[in-house]
């Protein structure tokens, strides 16, 4: 028997719930986990729809229609990268929680304060967003924080 099983189901929870300082910069595993079942929830909902749009689209384009299945194509062609290297590709799990959360606020939230969201075009789209708080919970903060709103360290000695 090996050390890990012989330290039981605490063991495995508190290195789940625990900082991987070997390969994730003191990430913690559970953010791990979490932003691979991001990633790979982009490429089967979001890929799946957008490149079924764009494969099987007949005729002319309406062209914000088409620069909006575009980035969604692209966005989630590219978290198949997120799964292998989840930290390095976290701008996209960013750039879901900007796009929702401005999206819920300009167009969602005033429709539902005059109670107009229920029965319109965005109703759908508002209950597909209103999963926000999944990436809000996976993102490791520290890390997203010292890695791209930090000075780099030379700035701050030059600084200083």
């Amino acid at each position: 028997m090996n050390t890990d099983q012989r330290r039981g189901p605490m063991f495995w929870i508190k290195k789940i719930f625990g900082p991987d300082y070997e390969r994730y910069e003191g990430v913690y595993r559970i953010n791990i986990y979490l932003l691979r079942l991001l990633y790979l929830l982009m490429i089967i909902f979001v890929g799946s729809d957008s490149w079924t749009m764009i494969v099987t689209h007949q005729g002319p384009w309406d062209h914000l229609k088409a620069v909006a299945f575009c980035v969604w194509a692209a966005y989630s062609t590219l978290s198949i990268l997120g799964l292998i290297n989840p930290l390095k590709m976290l701008p996209i799990i960013l750039f879901e929680i900007f796009y929702k959360s401005i999206w819920l606020i300009i167009v969602a939230y005033p429709l539902w304060t005059k109670h107009q969201l229920v029965g319109s075009p965005a109703e759908q789209l508002t209950y597909a967003f209103l999963w926000l708080p999944l990436p809000l919970l996976a993102t490791p903060w520290g890390y997203a924080f010292r890695t791209y709103l930090s000075f780099p360290k030379r700035i701050r000695a030059e600084a200083s």
